[in-house]
């Protein structure tokens, strides 16, 4: 057990290292991680997509590195958790939404985000869950979104687990066909590139929302 929480915290420190993170921790701490992520507010920062792209690619044996996770155990551990998580975060907003609403900025947490994916809820529905998956920082606010907007817990679970399973199969789908290749030599280009596409959404809403402030204040 101790042997198994030092594993956990060097994991955590090494956050920065998605690849060191992975074979510190293994699929133990990426479970607790895309939990954290997709059910508690303050889990945004995570690194999701990369670090599920990056899982991936160690499905793959390539050259003299042999695989080093089972990708059915992978996908498995995965999807249960980004389901437990939405179905807390939904219960989170249903029960909380009103009070967080109060909450000024901090470290952890940001109105706009908030914001963000209450607009993103309302354009997409249910939906939302779905696409949300893909996109940092609103994936993490869309379920406590829809538990403030009080979906119903049967249509909320069918987005829920369809939006999983599609999210982190396709994720580490696509790990598994860039392990097979070269790129899988150079980690920390796929890691910066799964990053800056997963944030060209959200950088697309922020400058909507800059230009729809600034038309407003001209008016």
């Amino acid at each position: 057990m101790d042997t198994w929480f030092a594993a956990l915290m060097e994991a955590l420190r090494s956050m920065s290292d998605v690849e060191a993170m992975i074979k510190l921790g293994g699929i133990a701490v990426m479970t607790l991680i895309v939990f954290a992520e997709t059910g508690l507010l303050f889990g945004f920062f995570l690194p999701g997509d990369s670090m599920i792209v990056v899982a991936g690619v160690l499905t793959t044996a390539n050259g003299e590195r042999p695989a080093l996770l089972n990708p059915w155990s992978l996908c498995f551990w995965l999807i249960a958790a980004a389901i437990i998580g939405n179905q807390l975060g939904r219960w989170l907003g249903l029960k909380f939404g009103k009070r967080v609403e109060k909450w000024s900025d901090g470290w952890l947490y940001k109105k706009r985000y908030l914001e963000i994916a209450r607009e993103y809820y309302a354009e997409k529905g249910a939906a939302s869950l779905v696409m949300a998956r893909f996109i940092p920082i609103i994936r993490t606010f869309v379920p406590f979104v829809a538990g403030m907007g009080r979906m119903p817990a049967a249509r909320f679970l069918y987005w829920n687990i369809f939006g999983a399973i599609l999210w982190i199969i396709s994720l580490v789908g696509l790990g598994h066909i860039i392990g097979g290749t070269k790129l899988a030599k150079n980690l920390g280009v796929v890691t910066g590139s799964v990053i800056a596409v997963s944030f060209l959404p959200v950088l697309w809403k922020v400058f909507q929302n800059w230009l729809t402030s600034r038309r407003a204040s001209k008016a």
